[in-house]
């Protein structure tokens, strides 16, 4: 049980999960490149003594493995994870009364603390300016910090128990910004801040904020995790902690006694500024876009503050270890919210939103011969309406029959789909609707499609193992690479606009038709570069859903409308780079090769053999 940020560092340092970088570090590029390397060798946490331009130490890669984050977590996690199942499940305290006391009074002991006293974290004002300003990819709009712990009060019923703990990004400086005065606040649709200020601007008030910053790792986690009804992100902190979260209040903003860093502020009604680009979770940079602009009042900084940051990229990245721990913490949450699904996955590779794999139940009509999906489209919807999950483009489902399934398993999970697939009838398109703010698939911002491709049933085909012939020696798309049974990979021209892009397929849906049928790939993927497509797994779930929105870039071969619905004898999805698309993050080569000091002989990291 930490009490603060330092405890930790120094339990895993003392358990070897921790190494401290003595030498200079720059900011800008350095730090985040040293991380990058790092967490791809599955290395340990960092703490960055000697900052640039700083007199506060950083630390990153603390959540890099999941085994880690349990370490860190070890006294409180089985608690936790009890009172989570039981706020997802009341009805087990009913049936097991003296089994979950145990449990019923650690949430009691959990509940928040309000202090008379100042935090230790107001023993000194500093400026923005004073902060790591930590820029992690060349293109970026300035320095940001990753792990925030963002906290408003609802404006109609205050207090700590009406509050939202969110993580969204902070942009220091850069862009329009006034130097030490003003931050940016990016924050994505169906978010609890954006209920805050809606009702905040219809008072015609400012929202107050309260930025904290580090503290015990439990209060980050709990910024990013996805409470059952009733349970406070507030108390949560305290669970997994083991100690209450503790605050007080200075000029009316919320103060955390335990945090490293605390900026407090307002977001003044209809003020706006440019925020970005950044590189983010999707691979690819998020654009300049208008965001709330908050104006600073205070910065306050503990003695010896530490400020925690992370590195986002294309996955996995150390946010994937987030999701990991958000998936065992809340374990059967989704099949209490959503009847009849058993398993939702959202598939880090392509970056979480965009892609969606589900195992459903099918009972609607058990006595039938013929099977086909219809509980599944419901459970779909059901999907594609519950928080998050509501951003995502693609979803395949199906519902176990012959053998188990497991999402997990990614080429297998789509395989066992294109099997039973009826191209005909399975694939349900959603238009005009909200997608991803990060997510530039579509031309405009937060809007785009979804497609849901629903199989269940017996198995219909035999998937193609090697490129079927029929797919060779094609005028319009070349050098067709198998990726997986039933999904090849072909190059086409660069892509022009959506109406150059209708011809071309038209062309090759002739092409085909007139080599005769392919039933064994009912999947093809249109991309620039087929041999990256083809090369592993993590490349084409990355490439495909990044780069497509459903509902202009998903053709296919003879396709045709019947009672508005439409269908294909094989579906083709262009995953083409569009001229609207965020351009993919790219490292720095000189920085690359200037960060290899580091790991040099003699050098803090150069036992790691990297």
């Amino acid at each position: 049980m930490y009490r603060h940020m330092e405890d930790c560092i120094n339990d895993l340092e003392k358990h070897g999960h921790l190494i401290r970088v003595t030498e200079e570090v720059d900011p800008n590029l350095e730090m985040a490149a040293i991380h990058l390397k790092v967490y791809a060798a599955g290395g340990p946490a960092l703490l960055f003594e000697n900052v640039k331009g700083s007199k506060f130490r950083a630390v990153s890669n603390l959540f890099g493995t999941v085994e880690r984050s349990k370490f860190i977590f070890r006294k409180t996690w089985d608690s936790v994870q009890s009172a989570v199942a039981l706020r997802n499940d009341p009805i087990k305290a009913i049936k097991q009364p003296f089994k979950n006391v145990s449990t019923g009074l650690a949430g009691i002991k959990a509940l928040p603390i309000k202090k008379k006293s100042k935090g230790p974290v107001q023993a000194q004002e500093i400026k923005l300016s004073d902060l790591p300003s930590i820029k992690h990819w060349p293109m970026d709009g300035g320095g940001f910090i990753t792990l925030p712990q963002v906290y408003t009060e609802d404006p109609d019923k205050a207090g700590i128990m009406n509050s939202n703990l969110g993580m969204y990004r902070v942009q220091l400086d850069g862009n329009e910004y006034d130097s030490d005065k003003e931050v940016g606040l990016h924050y994505q649709i169906h978010r609890g801040i954006g209920v805050h200020q809606a009702r905040a601007t219809a008072k015609g008030e400012p929202l107050k904020v309260s930025i904290f910053i580090g503290g015990p790792p439990a209060h980050t986690l709990s910024a990013v995790m996805p409470l059952p009804e009733g349970l406070s992100e507030m108390t949560f902190a305290g669970l997994l902690a083991g100690r209450r979260f503790q605050y007080s209040y200075e000029d009316g903003y919320c103060i955390s006694h335990d945090a490293d860093f605390v900026i407090t502020g307002d977001i003044y009604p209809g003020e706006t500024k440019p925020e970005g680009p950044f590189g983010d979770h999707l691979g690819y940079y998020s654009l300049t876009h208008e965001f709330p602009v908050m104006k600073v009042h205070k910065v306050y900084a503990k003695e010896d503050a530490i400020l925690p940051f992370t590195v986002v990229g294309r996955p996995p990245q150390e946010d994937t270890s987030f999701g990991a721990i958000i998936h065992e913490i809340t374990g059967d949450a989704v099949k209490q919210e959503i009847p009849g699904v058993k398993e939702v996955h959202a598939v880090d590779d392509a970056g979480v939103h965009p892609l969606l794999f589900a195992i459903g139940s099918e009972r609607y009509t058990p006595y039938a011969d013929v099977k086909e999906p219809a509980e599944l489209l419901t459970i779909a919807n059901r999907i594609l309406g519950t928080g998050q999950l509501s951003l995502a483009k693609f979803l395949f489902i199906t519902a176990e029959q012959d053998k188990p399934v497991d999402t997990h398993h990614e080429a297998e999970f789509l395989a066992y789909i294109l099997e039973r697939l009826n191209l005909h009838r399975d694939l349900h398109f959603q238009t005009n609707t909200t997608i991803d703010t990060l997510d530039y698939s579509s031309k405009k911002l937060n809007s785009g499609s979804k497609v849901v491709i629903a199989a269940y049933g017996d198995k219909k085909r035999e998937l193609c193992k090697e490129v079927p012939k029929e797919l060779k020696g094609l005028q319009s798309f070349k050098n067709p690479c198998l990726v997986m049974p039933g999904v090849v990979a072909v190059e086409g021209p660069k892509f022009m606009d959506d109406e150059t892009a209708e011809k071309e397929f038209k062309q090759f849906s002739d092409e085909l038709q007139a080599k005769g049928a392919i039933d064994s790939c009912p999947m093809i993927i249109a991309c620039d570069d087929s041999t990256f497509m083809s090369k592993n797994m993590s490349n084409f779930l990355w490439a495909t859903f990044t780069r497509s929105n459903p509902s202009h870039d998903v053709h296919g071969v003879n396709s045709f409308y019947k009672n508005k619905h439409w269908a294909c004898d094989n579906m083709i999805i262009d995953a083409r780079i569009k001229p609207h698309h965020a351009p993919p993050l790219v490292e720095d080569e000189k920085v690359e090769h200037n960060v290899e000091r580091f790991f040099a002989y003699g050098a803090s990291l150069g036992d790691l053999g990297l």
